[in-house]
């Protein structure tokens, strides 16, 4: 809780700076614009953060969120599929991939930074070869679907903003997250993993199904994750779309409080991680901070962050030596 107190702080902070530097920030379109981005990024954070509590990896999620982005308007438009039709088929073949590369990890003992770098490449160029390098998109047409994304909850009493659709979508995402990793023997046996593979092998937990269980919830995420991106905004261009956004997953993840060494998360500090990012991307925006400098700004920010929390760690861990030799 303490290292979720610490990121909320943080996320307060770049707040209250930015809406002292410009009062745009605190208009009603701003925050749902922010809001509705935080919870995209959201998504497929919650996902990199399983298979970085399970100390693994995964570099194919921007590919992931491409392929499936690509794919839907291209099954829509050009082979006239249904969209319930369409949504399977994204959904069930996200999931397959990532149950691909659960396979690859615990079957033939590849490194995941391997077999998901492989896929990054994969995906991408299948994005791009199949549609001819093409841009994909829905036109005018599927408004009602395009809901999920552009879509917006009103609240009761309160005039000029409504909750963007793909917040409620990360609520329930969240929750059933949070349940299956805090309330269930299987996230208990995920965090086993993460801590000391080989330890919780020998205790019975059959560590290569908790791994591919790993990998499948990460990529079915980020399927649904490039689903919502490209409903959100309406095309999307196989050379570029869904670039880096692995690495602001990973990050998000990082910053929430997930460690890389696994064993470590929050569903709750990965989502506020995931904010942060797209809070500082808003910030570098509104503040006129020129566009070259805003990967640089993040990733200072990022760096200190994670410093900060391993400075106080190791503080922590000192006071109680000293404690504990008196």
């Amino acid at each position: 809780m303490r290292k979720i107190a610490g990121i909320i702080g943080l996320l307060v902070v770049i707040c209250v700076l930015t809406a002292l530097l410009n009062d745009r920030f605190l208009t009603a379109y701003n925050i749902e614009n922010v809001i509705r981005r935080s919870a995209l990024f959201g998504i497929i954070s919650i996902g990199a953060g399983f298979v970085i509590i399970t100390a693994g990896i995964d570099l194919s999620i921007g590919s992931l969120v491409c392929l499936s982005g690509v794919f839907l308007p291209f099954l829509l438009t050009q082979f006239g599929f249904s969209v319930p039709a369409a949504l399977a088929t994204i959904g069930l073949g996200s999931l397959l991939l990532g149950g691909l590369h659960g396979l690859l990890i615990t079957r033939l003992r590849l490194q995941p930074f391997v077999v998901t770098l492989c896929g990054l490449l994969l995906y991408r160029g299948l994005a791009r070869g199949l549609t001819g390098d093409q841009t994909q998109g829905f036109g005018n047409d599927f408004i009602g679907l395009r809901a999920l994304a552009t879509g917006k909850v009103g609240i009761p009493f309160v005039e000029n903003f409504a909750i963007p659709a793909p917040c409620i979508i990360l609520i329930v995402v969240g929750v059933a997250a949070a349940i299956f990793l805090n309330r269930t023997i299987y996230g208990r046996y995920l965090l086993a993993l993460g801590g000391n593979e080989e330890a919780a092998r020998y205790s019975g937990i059959n560590t290569d199904r908790m791994t591919v269980i790993a990998y499948i919830i990460c990529s079915g995420l980020a399927g649904l994750g490039g689903t919502l991106f490209v409903l959100d905004v309406n095309s999307a261009q196989p050379v570029d779309f869904g670039n880096f956004y692995e690495l602001y997953a990973i990050a998000a993840a990082v910053l929430g409080g997930c460690s890389l060494r696994g064993g470590e998360g929050a569903v709750l500090g990965i989502v506020v991680g995931a904010a942060v990012m797209q809070v500082l991307r808003n910030s570098v925006t509104l503040l006129g901070v020129p566009t070259q400098l805003e990967f640089a700004i993040i990733g200072g920010v990022i760096l200190a962050g994670v410093v900060t929390d391993e400075v106080l760690k190791r503080l922590a861990r000192k006071q109680r030596r000293v404690k504990d030799s008196h």
